[in-house]
């Protein structure tokens, strides 16, 4: 039998110090475990997929004894991908961490190899990412429309926060809300109830540093209608969402976004409104299913109270409560998804898998919304409890829920409704 060379497997590429990318094809690539990647887990790298560097930690591999490895420090720092959206992590990297090491800054990382000369990355699409590439969000098309929209309406300051993070965050919601197309953002929040452990907007433990500014104002009424109104009107497959990663939880604002929805609701007829929550508040969203909410998507990490209690760390709510607000969502018509933070090794264990089975079934959820959770391992792990199941992977996981929950769809992306009075249905 000819000797197997590890070339004839993912091999190792790193970040080099002058920031390009070099190649170990004497050592077989592996995940944050130590396990070799396979062929079978990994993709030609996307369209939208950027390379990550990450500093203070070894990149390291297997050799053909299966013995594990690290490159000096001086070839460079360990590789990772961060995945454009409508892409599932399957895998996390692995790396040899360094004792100077400090947190990573709070994105993505997925674990990335070399095969046959090309770049491959631990994924597997999960939606269809074309509305949320990079090329579709010209930025010297959207500072155009950004300073035509301000001058038109230069006292609506969510207009000018959304401005700010359009064109400093890229961030594609706040960015549609001036393209006039899609989904588009309305933040109203600057407050929360829970203290998240990978909170991107804020971080009160030191050392932890937010890559985003929160809200410092709350909309008024008026502001926020006229801007939904303006989108809602015109938009293609339109959707205005409340809730967004520059902000707190809005159902600390329901009584402001239950006026506002029933002003746009006065307005126009057209389009979807949306609301991303943590759903702490079954009351305060029955008002605004009432008022006119067409859709809502829950955040939660896990189906399990211990394991949700211990990365949202709520403040006066209860994982009971999001559950009775997504089942009240069902009861009222209004097409309700989840936004699963999706960390491997945790949400892909058997009583994690168990748990959310069970917990769509209860709720009526029609839509999974997988999300790849920024963080970085060293962060989350000693913060949440490890799962007593063993972990079966993310495209199990993904199978399971498809063989066991059928009726509930799995994407990444919110998707536009048709209203209320027509029978809610995803179009």
């Amino acid at each position: 039998m000819p000797k197997i060379q590890a070339s004839e497997h993912p091999y190792v590429v790193y970040s080099t110090p002058d920031g390009g990318v070099g190649e170990r094809r004497a050592l077989r690539a592996i995940d944050y475990d130590g396990k070799p990647l396979e062929r079978g887990e990994l993709i030609p790298l996307p369209d939208g997929a950027t390379l990550s560097m990450m500093p203070q930690r070894l990149a390291a591999g297997l050799d053909l004894q299966g013995e594990r490895h690290a490159l000096a420090r001086s070839w460079g720092w360990a590789l990772a991908a961060l995945l454009p959206i409508g892409y599932t992590r399957v895998k996390l990297p692995g790396y040899t961490q360094t004792p100077d090491s400090e947190p990573l800054p709070f994105f993505g990382y997925a674990a990335v190899a070399g095969w046959r000369g090309r770049l491959y990355v631990a994924a597997v699409r999960t939606d269809d990412p074309e509305r949320w590439l990079s090329r579709n969000f010209d930025l010297t098309q959207l500072e155009t429309l950004v300073q035509q929209r301000l001058a038109a309406e230069p006292e609506n300051r969510m207009l000018a926060h959304h401005a700010h993070c359009a064109l400093d965050y890229h961030c594609p919601t706040a960015s549609n809300l001036f393209f006039s197309r899609w989904e588009a953002a309305c933040a109203v929040s600057g407050g929360c109830n829970a203290r998240c452990v990978g909170c991107i907007s804020k971080q009160e433990e030191e050392g932890l540093v937010s890559p985003q500014d929160r809200l410092t104002f709350t909309p008024s009424e008026q502001e926020i209608a006229d801007a939904a109104v303006a989108h809602l009107d015109v938009a293609d497959d339109a959707i205005f969402s409340f809730g967004q990663g520059c902000e707190g939880e809005p159902l600390l604002q329901f009584r402001l976004i239950e006026r506002a929805i029933r002003a746009i609701r006065q307005r126009t007829q057209r389009g979807t409104i949306n609301i991303n929550t943590n759903a702490s508040n079954p009351h305060a969203l029955s008002r605004l299913y009432a008022a006119g909410l067409d859709s809502l998507r829950a955040s939660t990490i896990s189906a399990r109270r211990e394991t949700y209690d211990a990365y949202y760390r709520p403040i006066g709510y209860t994982f009971e409560h999001v559950k009775q607000s997504l089942v009240l969502a069902r009861d009222a018509g209004v097409y309700s998804s989840i936004n699963l933070l999706c960390f491997p090794g945790l949400i892909d264990c058997e009583d994690e898998i168990a748990a959310l089975v069970a917990f769509l079934r209860e709720t009526g959820v029609r839509l999974v919304q997988l999300r790849n959770l920024n963080i970085d391992p060293e962060v989350l792990w000693p913060r949440v409890p490890k799962p007593s199941g063993r972990p079966l992977g993310m495209l199990a996981l993904i199978d399971a829920l498809r063989r066991e929950a059928p009726d509930v769809i799995i994407g990444n992306f919110s998707r536009p409704v048709g209203r209320r009075k027509e029978g809610i249905e995803a179009c």
